[in-house]
């Protein structure tokens, strides 16, 4: 026997065997889409609006403490819709002001100047960038908190200028998914004001820079709140998360409930020990999206850069909290526009569908190619046989995730495979008319197709590469199957009929070809 037939015939079986092995079993190798297994549909909407009034009121607080530390005499700096409107009685304070923006907030432009009073504001251009940056930022976010979650093949793109496209397969707690994908997850650092009491603030006699906020009390086993507790805060925010390292789930060993402890950076530790060795006495609030989780009295000056946040909490919740401080905080609200979700029992339909769709398809071609071509078309079926068994092996292996475009993409793959088989068949039949021997009108067939084969799998294949570049979800599922699919093909119809008919013609020279 040839040592090139004997070279193919092993590489034919390595790599069929290998593909045998990876793809059993199917179902615990091959991820499913949302639109098989069941899962969630989500279409969110980013407030891109409140990220730029966040970034404004971020600005807010530092020209109050920039201006404080400069001791210039102005009054209160306060954010007017997308505008910062500080009060400068006197010239001298006004021009060193002015100095001190274009130094170090040159960021902002200065859009109205009257005797006591500048207006301050982002640019039309910087506002636009804003938000586009906080859509993007959104996008990483929720990104990071579904990994964390642990679904399997997600899928979270942007749409349009501020809309987010979620899906989750395979999910089966809607409601906890909802709240840990939309949570805004604002962590703020807030000493209390002490010298107002509750009860004042709560009858309206509240100071400019002072504000209330509640901690509530929830019942765990129903998370209804049952009770709150008016806390005065300042406005001023000490500091927020983007200073957070990291957050993990705790116990506390005296009660055994679960807490999260967070660890800061190097400048948020800084931050923490300044501000609790300043405050020795003082009650320190964790504001977490507007309500209070505590507000733990500071004994003592904090170096570490730890602290904690408690309440009462179940196990879920601590965990939920903690991933979304680890993944970071939402740049603006999300609202969830569309909630839709697909059923499991959908899912094995659309399986089912499929399935069947891929068995008629593939048994009305396996007996077209026996009909019209004889015991060629046996070969070419058996070559389809192996294709189908490489593709399942290497979607195994790549860990694609199958959808119905997915299984579509399967069906067609079919179709190109048989094209490749009948192309060299048409040419093999060619030469026999010519009165060439079947050895050599195979030999010729092979050759003189291949260049067709080539070319026409090669187009197929650089669209099915730009399909997976640029689409996504269901469009990728698609791609893979059919790039996949035509690379197994061109293997299958090239390499191993080619090596059936050598081992054949070997072993029992015809004279006749059945074609």
């Amino acid at each position: 026997m040839d040592g090139k037939l004997i070279a193919k015939l092993l590489l034919i079986a390595a790599v069929i065997g290998f593909c045998i092995h990876l793809a059993t079993p199917l179902n615990e190798k091959i991820a499913l889409g949302l639109d098989l297994q069941g899962g969630m549909h989500l279409a969110l909407d980013v407030d891109t609006e409140q990220a730029v009034e966040r970034k404004l009121d971020a600005m807010t607080n530092a020209l109050r403490l920039e201006a404080q530390q400069q001791h210039l005499v102005i009054g209160t700096i306060q954010r007017r819709g997308m505008q910062i409107l500080i009060p400068v009685p006197y010239a001298e304070e006004k021009a060193e002001f002015k100095r001190l923006m274009q130094r170090r907030y040159g960021q902002l432009e200065l859009q109205d100047e009257q005797p006591e009073l500048l207006v301050y504001g982002y640019t039309t251009y910087d506002i636009e960038e804003i938000k586009e940056l906080a859509v993007g930022q959104a996008l990483e976010t929720i990104r990071n908190r579904i990994d964390q979650f642990g679904v399997s093949e997600p899928t979270v793109q942007k749409q349009g200028d501020r809309r987010i496209i979620i899906e989750l397969p395979g999910v089966e707690d809607v409601d906890r998914a909802v709240e840990l994908i939309g949570r805004t997850a604002v962590l703020e650092f807030r000493l209390v004001n002490e010298n107002v009491s509750t009860r004042d603030a709560l009858d309206g006699f509240l100071p400019e820079n002072s504000e209330v906020l509640y901690q509530r009390h929830m019942d765990p086993q129903t998370n209804t709140e049952v009770d709150r507790t008016p806390f005065v805060l300042y406005r001023d925010v000490i500091f927020t998360g983007d200073r957070l390292l990291d957050a993990r789930v705790r116990f506390d060993p005296q009660f055994n409930t679960p807490y999260v402890s967070i660890t800061l950076d190097g400048e948020g530790a800084r931050l923490f020990a300044d501000v609790t060795g300043r405050n020795v006495g003082r009650r320190l609030a964790i504001v977490l999206d507007g309500h209070v989780h505590s507000a733990p009295v500071i004994n003592e000056r904090i170096p570490s850069g730890q602290a904690s946040i408690s309440g009462q909490f179940t196990m879920e919740q601590a965990t939920d909290l903690s991933i979304v401080l680890r993944s970071g905080s939402l740049p603006a609200p999300v609202d969830i526009v569309e909630n839709r979700t697909v059923g499991p029992t959908l899912g094995q339909d659309s399986i089912d569908k499929g399935i069947l769709s891929v068995t008629i398809g593939m048994a009305l071609v396996l007996l077209f190619m026996v009909a019209y071509y004889r015991l060629s078309g046996l070969l070419a079926n058996m070559a389809l046989l192996m294709n189908l068994i490489i593709l399942m092996g290497l979607l195994a292996y790549f860990g694609a995730t199958l959808t119905l475009p997915g299984i579509a993409g399967i069906i067609l793959t079919i179709g190109i495979a048989v094209d490749a088989n009948v192309l060299i068949f048409e040419r093999i039949r060619e030469e026999l008319r010519r009165g060439a021997s079947p050895r050599l009108a195979i030999e010729e067939g092979y050759a003189k197709a291949f260049s067709t084969i080539l070319d026409a799998n090669i187009t197929t294949l650089i669209v099915a590469v730009i399909l997976f570049q640029f689409g996504t979800g269901p469009i990728k599922g698609f791609a893979v199957t059919l790039s996949i699919g035509i690379l197994a093909s061109m293997f299958t119809a090239i390499l191993c009929t080619r090596a059936i008919y050598e081992l054949i013609l070997v072993y029992k020279p015809i004279r006749k070809l059945s074609i």
